[in-house]
């Protein structure tokens, strides 16, 4: 008979989701991460009343020091989190375990969910830099390829069937512009710090301009009041991230189909060992595309469940708050890791104008003009440059 293996923490290195996995996004939103978020989020609160004479001198230093040295074992903090229903309950117990001021000046005031919805915000803001920037080289991708294609013809294809002569610069001028729109109302999302206390009024916490000066120290958002039951900021980043995926999804979803053997205008950008097959070695597989399809399936649905959430009973949701927690971060996770693969597949892609010529010849309706697709695509350039950086 075999010993049966120790149980060891499953580490989540992205086997099932490769297409976060060893991505930038994915360093920023790890358990340990997480774990990291709640602690700058304790210790700033500390830090917070201190400035403002809530709590006395030093004792802001005190908590950071102690938050800067604690080593918590993730998965023994996500096992005791059972208990309590959420990892700041465990978490403190662990924190004033050695007693002393700064265990007394820890979490003054605060509820577990201003840390818990505090340090998801942390880590929303900290994922979303990752994938902006990414989205950036995503949209020069696409600008460089608009322009070096703005007269090349190729077969336009409505339900599947040939229609008009389009551009390559055209279709290339849509993604651009689809992607733009994705980036714009992701940058309009700006995750908002949570404190409110136990009931969402402050009681206990400190003095006017406590949210407004947490906020700050943070580098996140002031909401008007407190949003414990106001799930918008949630919501409102679920359908920006699903919007981008969607759009990326939709320049995979187009690449997929023009490299097709018989297709053949397009090519992803090689790479040793990439797109191959098990089973046969002729093919080369677009696995990029593959990839980033693969996001832009996943997060619509994962959206869904945080707009449910807006359905939060009372002063704390019994269920709706925490079924939050890893949609958010799968959101961010997936998006973050379609938006590295979308750039990599949009600077290194292959066009084959030629093949784009000879498919137009298929069929014989194909024998019309290019309509305004020039102007169109100068319009989409234009728009573009336009865009803040």
């Amino acid at each position: 008979m075999h010993a049966e293996p120790p149980h060891l923490p499953d580490p989540d290195a992205g086997l099932f989701s490769p297409v976060r996995a060893g991505t930038a996004v994915e360093s920023v939103t790890t358990e340990r991460a997480f774990l990291r978020a709640m602690l700058d989020a304790e210790a700033a609160l500390a830090r917070t009343q201190e400035r403002l004479g809530v709590l006395p001198r030093g004792a802001g230093e005190a908590v950071t020091r102690l938050c800067a040295a604690a080593g918590i074992d993730v998965a023994d903090l996500a096992h005791r989190a059972r208990a309590a229903g959420n990892p700041v309950v465990p978490l403190l117990a662990r924190l004033r375990a050695p007693g002393g001021d700064a265990a007394a000046y820890l979490h003054h005031g605060a509820t577990s969910q201003d840390i818990v919805d505090t340090a998801l915000m942390l880590t929303a803001a900290r994922a979303r830099d990752v994938i902006l920037a990414d989205l950036r080289r995503v949209l020069d991708a696409l600008a460089i390829i608009t322009a070096d294609h703005v007269a090349t013809p190729m077969p336009g294809r409505t339900l599947g069937k040939h229609a008009v002569p389009i551009t390559f610069g055209l279709k290339a001028a849509n993604w651009l512009l689809l992607v733009l729109d994705a980036r714009d109302m992701l940058r309009r999302t700006h995750p908002p710090v949570q404190l409110g206390g136990a009931a969402g009024t402050l009681e206990g916490l400190g003095p006017a301009g406590l949210i407004e000066a947490y906020a700050a120290e943070l580098g996140l958002a002031t909401p008007a009041t407190p949003w414990h039951t106001r799930r918008t900021p949630v919501a409102a980043l679920g359908a920006a991230l699903a919007t981008t995926t969607g759009a990326l999804g939709k320049i995979a979803a187009d690449v997929t189909l023009m490299t097709q053997d018989e297709v053949a205008e397009l090519e992803e950008p090689p790479a040793p060992g990439r797109g191959g097959s098990s089973a046969m070695a002729h093919k080369r597989n677009p696995v990029l595309s593959v990839l980033v399809a693969s996001a832009a399936a996943q997060v619509p649905a994962l959206s869904q469940i945080l707009h449910t959430s807006l359905i939060s009973a009372h002063e704390r949701p019994t269920g709706a708050w925490h079924a939050e927690w890893l949609p958010l971060r799968e959101c961010l996770r997936l998006t973050g890791g379609a938006a590295e693969t979308a750039a990599e597949l949009c600077a290194g892609l292959r066009v084959s104008a030629d093949r784009m010529r000879a498919n137009m010849k298929i069929t014989g309706a194909l024998d019309g003009g290019l309509g305004a697709s020039g102007d169109l695509v100068a319009r989409a350039l234009e728009e573009y440059r336009a865009s803040p950086a």
